[in-house]
């Protein structure tokens, strides 16, 4: 109940769509209850079988129900069978089912635009929930979950919940409105008989409610199954060179067929138990009719009749109808179960606490003056610390690099500088102020990060260049380009600026990746750089590009260097030798040159003389 609950609390926004529906539903549901209740008094005066009901002498008294507008269209047929016979009152009934069935369209029209709109702006605020909580949550978080999975969660299981919010309006609204006219009709024509549906029909839901609690965790099952889909394809796509490499086309066709499996077989099971639904209500309402056949009939047939036989025949097409949204609620009550398996994976994520929070309350980092200070910081990812008592401070101004093999914790580092993560233990420090005291935007809106993987938008090279910024001017996105070295290839693309690059930057070579990557930190005018290993993956040719680039970036500016090519980083002020966690030298590259440790080492091994 809960979850079901917080999807209907996103209707909150909906305002007056709400009462336009349920008016519209009340009038849809009048008028079909009214067709179907012309039926008895057309029969009686075609076939005269009630003279009482066909020679009514003045217009009936006013009064608030449907016996009114019974009587009122008994008078009027007969004033017209009295004028023009039964072949007028036959057009009179006509004109009239036919002007009821306009209107009953009419607003079967408008509720099912409403219950579209109503559907959408819920299922709007979902994604934009879910959306905008993905993308607040912490980098762990990512490190830890599939995206494959998550993706799924955000399409599939909202897709889901779509159809539990459209079921949902029906069974509270729609539905239950249709059943009340129609009762009301029924009760008109035979209370003994609506009192006999009254007992069956609740037993009959109450069957078909078990069916669907039944089917929740089938589908909580199946989403899931849906989800390891999502992640397959997701990771076959983006590791599509390395499996054509490896010539694993069919290794990972197995693993992915088998999980096909997985997921048709749950879906079958799930659709086994969905589908129980609609014939066991099906084969109830038979039931429920032919008991009313032999009910009803015994009180046509009985020698004191209490029911006509026209009016028996309008209870069985008014119950006829009565069936649809029984069926209707049945039906929806197994969605809504899918649905709500599906809600609560979503909400699994909406609920998830991230750990590195905004601090509304935080101080905001202004003129970026002294430096960046590590003050003793360890940090673990699990229950192993990566990082150790680390030490050292990076002034306004200063280069530092950190270089040692990989896996020593150097990214680590960079990755605690903008709060990607914060310390286990230890501070780090702004111009004296504790990163976690501080506002996550002014301490980010300081920095500009470059890292060996180039991060691209499927966008043109001008957004991708100017990215997060509104309304950049083209001669500031040129400008940026120039210090980047890049100016002169983008406008060898057929589009310059305007061209678009393809998704992760597909079209363009390595080299011209970073040079975007390096254009749009320029872009951003940070007072800080965070450059990790940002030619490690280039050539020769396209290294000597980017790392010109990188000087005319690190120019008057505060940088914290990832080095993987040790001749990059000679003229930095401090280099940090980084080791299983801990610094274990630090100082000048003359310096560590002739202490013939570890970094002379790695120097040696680049062969760097």
């Amino acid at each position: 109940m809960n979850t079901y609950l917080r999807i209907i609390s996103y209707a909150k926004g909906l305002g007056w769509y709400i009462p336009q529906y349920v008016v519209s539903v009340i009038l849809y549901s009048f008028f079909s209850v009214f067709n179907i209740a012309l039926m008895a008094p057309m029969f009686e005066v075609l076939f005269q079988q009630n003279t009482s009901v066909v020679t009514p002498l003045s217009v009936p008294e006013y009064s608030f129900d449907i016996n009114y507008l019974i009587d009122l269209f008994n008078y009027y047929s007969y004033q017209i069978m009295i004028l023009h016979g039964k072949m007028g009152v036959l057009k009179f009934v006509g004109l009239t089912l036919v002007i009821a069935a306009f209107f009953s369209n009419i607003f079967r029209y408008i509720t099912t635009v409403l219950l579209a709109i109503m559907r959408n702006r819920v299922i709007q605020g979902i994604r934009v929930d879910v959306f905008d909580k993905v993308t607040g949550l912490d980098i762990g978080y990512f490190t830890n979950e599939r995206k494959g999975d998550i993706m799924s969660r955000i399409t599939n299981d909202v897709q889901q919940v779509e159809h539990t919010v459209q079921d949902s309006l029906k069974v509270v609204f729609q539905e239950p409105i249709h059943l009340i006219f129609y009762f009301i009709a029924l009760y008109t024509i035979s209370p003994i008989l609506m009192l006999y549906t009254l007992i069956l029909l609740p037993l009959s839901g109450g069957l078909i409610a078990a069916i669907a609690k039944w089917l929740k965790k089938s589908a909580a099952r199946t989403q899931k199954s849906m989800g390891n889909l999502s992640y397959h394809v997701e990771e076959a796509i983006s590791g599509i060179r390395l499996i054509k490499a490896f010539t694993a086309r069919e290794y990972i066709s197995q693993k992915f067929k088998k999980e096909v499996a997985n997921y048709a077989r749950l879906s079958v099971s799930m659709s086994k138990k969905f589908d129980m639904a609609s014939p066991i209500s099906e084969f109830l309402g038979i039931l429920i009719v032919a008991g009313l056949l032999i009910l009803g009939g015994s009180m046509v047939l009985s020698d004191h009749p209490t029911l006509t036989g026209t009016g028996f025949i309008t209870f069985i097409l008014l119950f006829a109808r009565v069936l649809q949204p029984a069926k209707s609620i049945s039906s929806s009550l197994s969605s809504i179960q899918r649905g709500l398996a599906s809600a609560e994976r979503i909400f699994e994520i909406t609920d998830t606490k991230p750990l590195i929070t905004e601090n509304n309350k935080g101080e905001v980092v202004g003129e970026f003056k002294e430096g960046i200070h590590f003050k003793n910081v360890s940090f673990k990812y699990e229950e192993e610390f990566v990082l150790k008592n680390i030490s050292f401070e990076l002034e306004k101004g200063k280069t530092i690099a950190l270089v040692g093999m990989s896996g020593g914790g150097k990214s680590t580092i960079a990755d605690l500088v903008p709060r990607f993560y914060d310390p286990s233990e230890g501070k780090i420090t702004i111009d004296g102020i504790d990163l976690r005291k501080c506002t996550l935007n002014s301490v980010r809106q300081k920095m500009g990060i470059v890292t060996q993987e180039s991060i691209l938008f499927n966008d043109t090279i001008l957004s991708n260049i100017a990215f997060g910024m509104e309304n950049p001017s083209e001669e500031e996105v040129i400008k940026a380009a120039k210090i980047a070295n890049a100016h002169d290839f983008i406008m060898d693309t057929p589009k310059g600026y305007q061209t678009v690059i393809g998704e992760d930057g597909a079209k363009l070579s390595g080299g011209q990746r970073q040079r975007l990557s390096i254009a749009r930190a320029v872009m951003k005018n940070p007072d800080i750089l965070i450059l990790d290993e940002a030619t490690s993956a280039l050539d020769s040719h396209s290294e000597r590009q980017v790392q010109e680039a990188i000087t005319n970036l690190m120019s008057q500016r505060t940088s914290l260097v990832i080095a993987h090519r040790l001749s990059t980083i000679q003229h930095a002020d401090e280099i940090l030798v980084i080791e299983k966690g801990e610094i274990i030298e630090r100082g000048n590259h003359s310096g560590l040159m002739e202490k013939g440790g570890k970094y002379k080492s790695l120097q040696d091994m680049q062969n760097i003389k």
